[in-house]
């Protein structure tokens, strides 16, 4: 780590313009994640566009923190209306809520906010360690390592993706073959452009995730509003969410106890979320569960879990918002991305003619400690403005969908045609919306085909740079044991969920022979 380096990002990030863009980054994230439906993704789609017209780097870390707040914002909503802002927020209301109930709310939103802060801020140091670490590493890969690590990513995205694996396989090669569109790089023919020219340059990727994320969400909560019309005033469950948004939320920061008590749950669940982040398709969601997972089976009070315990909050938390800096890892270092977010990071820093991957650090260090630094901000930010924005936390989530609805429509529409003022750019978006819109409602997740889109060129090119150095003899994969292992890893994620659901149909088998 070059010390040097990081102070002097660190005084570059500490300019004005710098702090005032993340603060209204952090500040916005938190809002829009507050807000069930708004998820992390759909965020930093709405504000990308801002990207283009701030100068230098800031525009890249009012993104940051976008990311970090978005992800801390939906434990508001899941705490006080038992809905998760985000899915990365799902496991937090099975304690926080029944805190709500018990009259509760602030010191669950207090413990929301400092186990948030704490796993993003451990998830950042780590960043800076590793990330380094693994691009020194990276410097040796060739053209087939990086086929075979961005192969391993797109395997793990599809078997990970939902509770199909062909939905997710169908995600992922859907994401593949969008990649293909465009001038072969290679080659040089032209494929699959429909005769026109704007296709050539391949599909424009802020178009396709503002549609996916913000425009698809779009026609999903106007669909909910419909809904809700149909809802009684007397349904017992809107009586209870009436009665706990009525509460004051007051004591909301932490006692001594609390924290003592949260601790060592929260060290944990941050080093689970940030190993979790690091691996590619993996995400904040499965990170908070199997946080939450691990905190109930070591605690001495695990009886007590779902019933409103502090730990309950903090594990999900901190393991949720640890992913951040995980998933950040690969991103910097091998310009592949660990999720769906750091997705758009990745495009965000190439606008600014920032290529992430291992030259990073040897040809434009001082952009890469820039990050580092904005990820720290952010969640220092974060953790004082989290404790501020508490006080008005349940007029945020009175917020109604109808209401937000037109801003979000004429956002997408800004956003996208300040990318490249065209208005093909439209079309895609508002295409990928409705395409994004009934694979949602089929149950597919959009995450595995963006990131299929995004390592699909790698995938491609680096696979056909091989041939060509190998000579099409495909026996020298055997020779590197980093590409043959990364090999194996997409094979058994891919076939993981498979295995895994024969052996539990063959063990009720056993069991009912057995009974």
């Amino acid at each position: 780590m070059n010390v040097e380096a990081l102070m002097t990002a660190f005084s570059n990030v500490f300019s004005w313009q710098c702090l005032g863009w993340l603060v209204v980054g952090v500040v916005s994230g938190i809002i829009l994640g507050a807000l069930p439906g708004i998820s992390t993704n759909m965020a930093i789609s709405l504000l990308f566009s801002f990207c283009y017209t701030i100068k230098g780097t800031a525009g890249v870390i009012m993104l940051l923190g976008v990311y970090c707040g978005g992800i801390y914002g939906g434990s508001i909503s899941a705490i006080l209306l038992n809905t998760p802002g985000t899915p990365a927020n799902a496991a937090t209301l099975l304690d926080g809520y029944p805190m709500a109930r018990k009259g509760e709310a602030g010191r669950a939103l207090g413990i929301s906010t400092m186990a948030s802060s704490f796993g993003g801020l451990f998830s950042a140091v780590c960043l800076i360690f590793f990330s380094t670490l693994l691009a020194k590493v990276s410097l040796k890969f060739t053209s087939l390592e990086y086929c075979s690590f961005a192969i391993f990513g797109i395997s793990i995205i599809s078997s990970l993706a939902s509770q199909s694996i062909t939905k997710g396989l169908i995600g992922g090669v859907l994401g593949l073959m969008m990649a293909c569109i465009g001038v072969d790089s290679m080659a040089g023919t032209i494929r699959f452009n429909f005769g026109t020219v704007y296709l050539m340059g391949g599909l424009p990727l802020i178009p396709l995730l503002i549609g996916l994320f913000a425009f698809s969400q779009v026609l999903i909560s106007v669909e909910e509003i419909v809904k809700e019309k149909n809802v009684r005033e007397d349904n017992p469950e809107l009586l209870e969410r009436k009665r706990i948004m009525s509460q004051k939320v007051t004591k909301v920061l932490p006692s001594w106890s609390d924290i003592k008590r949260c601790f060592p749950v929260m060290v944990m669940s941050s080093t689970i979320g940030t190993l979790i982040g690091a691996i590619p398709g993996t995400g904040g969601d499965i990170s908070s569960f199997v946080s939450y997972n691990f905190a109930k089976r070591t605690s001495r009070r695990k009886n007590e879990f779902g019933t409103g315990v502090p730990e309950g909050v903090a594990a999900p938390e901190a393991g949720n918002n640890s992913v951040s800096g995980g998933a950040m890892i690969p991103m910097l270092s091998l310009g592949i991305p660990g999720d769906s977010c750091t997705a758009m990071l990745l495009g965000a820093l190439m606008v600014k003619n920032i290529s992430p991957g291992p030259t990073l650090f040897s040809t434009n260090v001082e952009k890469a400690y820039e990050v580092f630094s904005g990820m720290i901000l952010s969640n220092l930010i974060m953790l004082v403005a989290g404790f501020i924005i508490l006080k008005f936390a349940v007029n945020i989530v009175r917020i109604q969908k109808k209401h937000l609805v037109p801003i979000i429509v004429a956002l997408c529409f800004v956003g996208t045609y300040s990318f490249n003022h065209t208005y093909e750019d439209l079309i895609v978006m508002l295409t990928a919306g409705f395409v994004g819109y009934f694979l949602v409602k089929n149950e597919f997740t959009l995450s595995s085909i963006i990131i299929g889109f995004i390592l699909g060129t790698m995938t491609e090119s680096n696979f056909r740079r091989f041939v060509l150095v190998s000579g099409g003899n495909f026996s020298q994969i055997l020779k590197r044991p980093i590409a043959v292992c990364f090999f194996a890893a997409a094979i058994i994620s891919l076939f993981s969920p498979s295995i895994g659901k024969l052996f539990s149909h063959i063990k009720n088998k056993a069991d009912a022979k057995g009974g």
